[in-house]
């Protein structure tokens, strides 16, 4: 059993229902090599092994009977710790909910079991999801397995480590400013951000324990180690919230338009002057685009959506950071009201974006809102001639640790140069904005070894197609390959 910890889902399942592999044994394996590998890693930090032993055994049975009705039936995986899981602590990195056990399963983790998959225990993430790093003062810093020294990427960086790393052969994680997509990318796995609104968000922490209301912008999606995964997790998790279905609430996605290269429509914005893209990750970008072209797809490197990247990033900004401040004490909400008088007319930095979203009015986010749906019809219009947009996915690989306190006051560099740290949002946003699907594929390794990936975004409700696209991405580019030395 020495590879099975890298075995896609779908091959373990069909290992699982030939019974060549039992479900006990799975997970036995998975548990040694997290409790072998993972203190170097930190990224499975809540653990129910033994219950996911009972469950375990209770899924041997089954099979053994001939069950087959459930798609995950046997299959052991972990989930992001800001999805409340039945009876296992789910912190979302916050030391007031160090303590807190869930009474019910988030509905994306209900429909995992009511599949039959295990849930063996939770990965780490940022204080309440709210970073590109990984790390809080519950759990500690998840590092990255291809460098220890570097983030795997927030706020699904456990997730994506995990998967990295061996530990798990699917996860869930989720995203409002690119945490699932920059961690796939930071670690060479793939990501899926659904469509907005087909997978529920019902029990994700960020809102509140018991929140009831969907969260603006934010999904909940896969990451795998192949676009098949992510498919087969997607199908599982999506529809609607679990105990208020409405009538009449049907979710169709169309079937990918394509499965050949040949008849598949690209186009390749790689690089901006508005948010620019370090020159090597560039390279491996345009190195993608060139291998699907010689493949026969359709490429476009100057086609562009009808949008103004700035203020399409403004739009989304102004959406964003209601959502993040909705728990903010008021005495903060307070201090961030007092400095927007010192605010310029055209202060379009972090910060003043930041201050003006968090304390707009609900008449200022009503035209906000409005700023969205047109930016949405304009990628509908898009979409019309092409299948894909390929993106950067951040402007620069996985870079090492930063946690001092102030976002603000942190820096990424880029060719050389000092950017700010919040441009993590500025590829991301394009799809969050308009609530678009983005899948992310691995693509190849920096002259350092470190792995990026493209993000790959397709028209709403599209997302086989950006999912089927990361696959014919993957069968060029070698897809993913573990660290050295895992």
């Amino acid at each position: 059993m020495s590879e099975v910890h890298y075995q896609s889902a779908r091959e373990l399942i069909r290992a699982l229902r030939e019974r060549s592999l039992r479900s006990s044994d799975l997970l036995e394996h998975l548990i040694a090599r997290i409790e072998r590998r993972d203190p170097a890693v930190n990224a499975v930090v809540a653990r129910d092994f033994e219950h996911a032993r009972e469950q375990a055994r209770a899924a041997d049975e089954a099979l053994d009977r001939g069950e087959a009705d459930r798609p995950l039936l046997g299959l052991p995986l972990t989930v992001k710790d800001a999805l409340e899981t039945e009876g296992l602590v789910t912190a979302s990195g916050a030391p007031e909910l160090a303590r807190h056990l869930p009474t019910r399963n988030a509905d994306a983790v209900q429909r995992l079991v009511n599949a039959g998959a295990i849930v063996i225990g939770k990965t780490n993430l940022p204080l309440y999801a709210g970073d590109c790093q990984s790390f809080n003062e519950v759990y500690g810093v998840t590092s990255n397995p291809w460098d220890s020294g570097r983030t795997p990427g927030g706020s699904s960086g456990g997730s994506a480590a995990a998967l990295a790393s061996g530990f798990t052969p699917l996860e869930i994680g989720s995203d409002i400013g690119g945490s699932i997509r920059i961690p796939a990318h930071f670690c060479g796995v793939f990501g899926h951000k659904p469509t907005w609104g087909i997978v529920s968000l019902r029990g994700h922490i960020p809102g509140p324990p018991g929140q009831r209301a969907p969260t603006d912008l934010a999904v909940v999606g896969p990451l795998a180690r192949c676009a098949e995964d992510l498919r087969l997790a997607l199908d599982v998790i999506a529809g609607p919230p679990l105990d208020e279905a409405p009538a009449g609430w049907q979710l169709d996605l169309p079937a990918p338009r394509t499965r050949r290269l040949q008849d598949l429509r690209v186009a390749a914005w790689l690089d901006d002057p508005f948010s620019p893209v370090d020159a090597e990750y560039r390279g491996l970008l345009e190195a993608c685009a060139d291998a699907l072209e010689r493949a026969g797809a359709r490429v476009d490197r100057k086609a562009r959506p009808s949008l103004d990247f700035a203020a399409s990033f403004e739009t989304y900004a102004m959406l964003l950071h209601p959502v993040i401040a909705s728990g903010f004490p008021e005495p903060l909400i307070d201090a961030l009201a007092a400095a927007s008088a010192s605010l310029s007319p055209g202060d379009r930095s972090h910060r003043a974006l930041q201050i003006r979203g968090v304390i707009s009015s609900h008449r200022e986010w009503i035209a906000r809102d409005e700023m969205r749906h047109r930016l949405s019809d304009v990628w509908a219009g898009f979409f019309r001639d092409f299948d894909v947009l390929l993106l950067p996915v951040h402007p620069t690989p996985a870079f090492p640790h930063d946690h001092q306190p102030d976002l603000l006051a942190r820096t990424i560099r880029v060719n050389d140069m000092e950017r700010p740290y919040l441009d993590f949002l500025h590829w991301v946003h394009l799809a969050t904005v308009a609530g678009l699907p983005a899948t992310v594929a691995p693509i190849g390794r920096t002259e350092a070894g470190l792995p990026v990936g493209v993000q790959l975004v397709a028209g709403r409700f599209r997302d086989h197609t950006s999912i089927e696209a990361a696959g014919l991405v993957a069968e060029l580019s070698g897809g993913f390959s573990p660290p050295p030395g895992y």
